[in-house]
């Protein structure tokens, strides 16, 4: 390491932020936001045995490294857990086993059980499998049973194991997927469409009179398309996936980016908070699986090349907690740092520190001792405008952000920035 490069880590229990308590830099939230109550979605994580659902699953949310899943062995029918994300999101998460007979009885005697209610269905295809037709097959069916019964469900279909294929080939294959799912999506669609203009037509002809029945016939006219989903659309993403680098981090946090309730809220604050201190980028992490919950980033971050820094940092971070978990003898899920500071010579700083009981907040920006301390007073003060993200009755937002007193200036001298 040079001598321009510095790296400092404070680890849990040892006192964090001396000398700053929550609130004592602006006051306290002033104006209070309507917040969204706790919210529940059902996940539905499917695919062939053996495609690696249980693999990311426990290296996403119970901290396992990739190499500890050799050991997992094949879920047997459903897998049910609930995963609390931040204070205010509970993931309702159904790992389903893979196995023949388990499609086969998902999608017969427990389609209404499994498919009702969906607020996300995850879908892993393995890159490796030697029968391709038969998975397509079986999520084409998949596919028809969520739009039947959850038919507002978001689609994720991850294309996994994307580290045996060789280097060179991996855009050109994923792409060629891509379009092969995308083909078999739409074909479900039209299956569908198909299903429910026949069962139309023959609902509207037995509540006809004879007369009209028989006027119905080739050459008749009828208009049963009002009942019909003519707009059906699936919303779906397509990710290429291992779990030997940061491309699962990207893909689960796009999963649960769009769940996390008063997302709105929290991008407002982070940015009105990034523009106050003169931050470059902010991201702010779940506490257990440093998965990004949400970012901001400045005019002059937008111009960083790295477009998946976001999940690099997550990666790293994530080991970096479990190297202190290897030092510390800690268990993997508990808090294994409470700060985390990097400074490159005159390139940039950076923070990562505890924010609120469920995140973490990394900060980035310019060089410079004074703006780098008075960054670090300014997250602590701006705490409480953040506590509505350990739940509901823990903290009250602020819409538009709060007062935060700045300490960074010319010649020591102190003033005061309010958040836009």
């Amino acid at each position: 390491m040079s001598d321009q490069e510095t790296t400092t880590t404070t680890t849990a229990g040892s006192g964090g932020l001396a000398g700053v308590t929550d609130g004592s830099i602006g006051g306290g939230p002033t104006t209070p936001t309507q917040l969204k109550k706790v919210k529940k979605q059902k996940v539905l994580l499917m695919g062939k045995s053996g495609s690696g659902k249980s693999s990311m699953r426990s290296i996403i949310f119970s901290n396992y490294l990739a190499r500890d899943t050799r050991r997992l062995g094949a879920t047997i029918d459903i897998d049910l857990s609930h995963v609390k994300f931040l204070g205010n999101l509970t993931l309702n998460l159904w790992d389903c086993g893979g196995q023949e007979a388990f499609m086969e009885n998902y999608l017969s005697q427990q389609r209404a059980h499994v498919f009702s209610n969906v607020g996300v269905l995850i879908y892993i295809f393995d890159i490796e499998s030697r029968d391709v037709e038969r998975d397509l097959a079986t999520y084409v069916n998949i596919i028809l049973a969520l739009v039947q019964y959850s038919r507002e469900a978001q689609v994720f279909v991850l294309i996994h194991k994307m580290d045996l294929i060789p280097p060179t080939m991996r855009e050109e294959v994923f792409v060629q997927r891509v379009a092969l799912v995308r083909k078999k999506t739409a074909e479900a669609v039209a299956i569908f469409r198909k299903g429910s203009l026949s069962q139309s037509q023959q609902s509207q002809s037995s509540h006809l009179p004879q007369s009209h029945q028989q006027q119905s016939q080739p050459g008749a006219t009828t208009s049963p398309t009002a009942t019909l989903p003519q707009d059906l659309e699936i919303g779906m993403q397509l990710f290429a996936t291992s779990i030997w680098d940061q491309s699962l981090y990207k893909a689960w946090a796009s999963i649960i980016h769009d769940l996390v309730p008063n997302l709105a809220v929290i991008e407002t604050q982070l940015a009105s908070m990034g523009a106050a201190i003169d931050a470059d980028e902010i991201l702010l992490f779940e506490r257990i699986s440093f998965l990004v919950v949400s970012k901001w980033t400045s005019r002059e971050g937008d111009n960083n090349p790295y477009g998946d820094r976001f999940e690099r940092m997550s990666n790293i971070l994530k080991s970096w907690k479990h190297t202190c978990s290897k030092f510390t003898g800690t268990p993997r899920n508990t808090e294994q740092f409470s700060e985390f500071e990097y400074k490159m010579g005159n390139h940039f700083s950076m923070f990562v520190t505890q924010f609120t009981a469920n995140t973490y907040i990394l900060v980035c920006m310019p060089p410079g001792e004074a703006r780098f301390n008075s960054a670090k007073l300014n997250v602590a003060a701006v705490r409480p405008w953040f506590k509505f993200l350990d739940g509901p009755g823990s903290g009250t937002a602020v819409a538009g952000g709060g007062p935060v007193q700045s300490a960074y200036g010319t010649a020591g001298s102190n003033y005061q920035v309010t958040g836009s």
